[in-house]
């Protein structure tokens, strides 16, 4: 018997357990999960304070489903919070027979505020295979330029880059310190959807963002392949996947949710660019040293200077008001440098006058001293002088 094939470019209204099981076996190439982490986050319809128990249950019949519709060299992405992490990795694992390539942390900021631990800022993003012999990585579409293309301009380094780490990050200015990551390393500059960027759709407050959908859908499926997601919540994967020229198949319990995500896809069109930050690029104007040691990057005076030259001409009469304003400016700059200086002189002044107060002080000390001491001498030998009296003769 045939299996059926999965349907495709559709977001169906539908429990992911039972819309899988509809499904044939080995049609789907890539799946990505973001399934709820069971923290009590109200969804409109979905409970999510299950019983640990029955939460890793109904885990274990979804992720089943995943596994069993993955194509012999299919992949499967999950995201997932630290409370059941290592539950439903030992699930996918020892239970379902994916086999675990990385455990990616993604890092990000505007997270939940805690006051009695430590605030948390990360996610963990499982990449299972199910045939680690034979399986989709696009490595080339994912690649970065390393530190050594970014700043140094090394003719030694790699001129494809290199591939990501597996700390994905929000941006390097939220690093502090110097033992952070800098702006130049190679890390995924992938911000968490928050309520003021564009980006955000506002109907789901558990939005992905599409650059780092984009990243796993670039390195685990080609074109025409068949991305598949099981929770579909504001359909960012589903989004990803069509511009960027994927087929793709979600799941929605919600109608709500599943409307306007069908409304987010209606609006998006294949190869058309993900929403958020692009990676980092090679800077063009750097170039090696002839022994290829490292040299910093910076824009040229070259390629400054034209664009200076290309501001067009000031009339006569802003020529004028900037004049009067450079004049002005002057002449403020000028009487405050002379204030500047006559306090200055007055200052040294009182410090020359009482220094030489305290000189002359001293100077007379001593002479004051010499004087007395002289009076007492003298005095003291005439009075010698009338107690011996005149010599008498002999």
């Amino acid at each position: 018997m045939t299996s059926p094939l999965a349907p495709r470019n559709r977001l169906m209204t539908a429990d992911c357990i039972d819309g899988m099981a509809a499904l044939g076996d080995g049609t789907v190439d890539l799946a990505f999960a973001d399934p709820p982490f069971n923290i009590g986050y109200k969804y409109d319809i979905y409970d999510d304070r299950k019983k640990a128990d029955q939460y890793l249950d109904w885990c274990r019949r979804w992720i089943g489903q995943v596994a069993r519709v993955l194509k012999p060299d299919g992949t499967f992405w999950m995201a997932i919070g630290d409370e059941f992490a290592a539950e439903l990795k030992v699930i996918a694992h020892r239970e379902a027979g994916l086999v675990p390539r990385s455990w990616v942390i993604w890092y990000y900021t505007f997270g939940v505020n805690c006051k009695r631990k430590f605030s948390r800022s990360h996610a963990h993003l499982f990449h299972f295979v199910k045939d680690p012999a034979r399986f989709t990585f696009e490595d080339e579409s994912i690649r970065v330029p390393s530190a050594r293309q970014l700043i140094y301009g090394d003719r030694r380094a790699n001129p494809t880059g290199r591939l990501p780490d597996d700390t994905w990050i929000l941006r390097p200015q939220d690093i502090p310190g110097k033992g952070g990551f800098k702006p130049v390393e190679d890390t995924w500059y992938i911000p968490r959807v928050c309520g003021t960027f564009k980006e955000r759709a506002g109907f789901h407050g558990c939005q992905m963002p599409e650059q780092l959908l984009g990243r796993i859908i670039r390195v685990s499926s080609r074109p025409g392949d068949l991305v598949l997601d099981p929770f579909a919540g504001s359909g960012t994967t589903l989004v990803a996947a069509k511009k960027l020229g994927r087929d793709y198949l979600g799941f929605e319990l919600s109608p709500d949710y599943a409307a306007q995500a069908q409304t987010r896809l209606d609006a998006c069109e294949p190869g058309a660019p993900l929403q958020g930050g692009d990676e980092p690029q090679v800077d063009p104007t750097a170039a090696p040293t002839k022994r290829g040691r490292p040299v910093v990057a910076r824009v040229s005076k070259s390629v400054v200077e034209p664009a200076k030259a290309a501001k067009p001409a000031m009339s006569s009469k802003a020529a004028a008001a900037r004049t009067k304003i450079v004049k002005a400016s002057n002449a403020e700059a000028n009487a405050k440098t002379e204030r500047t200086s006559k306090a200055a002189a007055k200052v040294t002044a009182a410090k020359t006058t009482k220094a030489t107060a305290k000189s002359s002080k001293t100077t007379a000390k001593p002479t004051k001293a010499a004087a007395t001491k002289a009076v007492k001498a003298t005095t003291a030998k005439s009075r010698k002088a009338a107690i011996v009296g005149p010599a008498s003769g002999v």
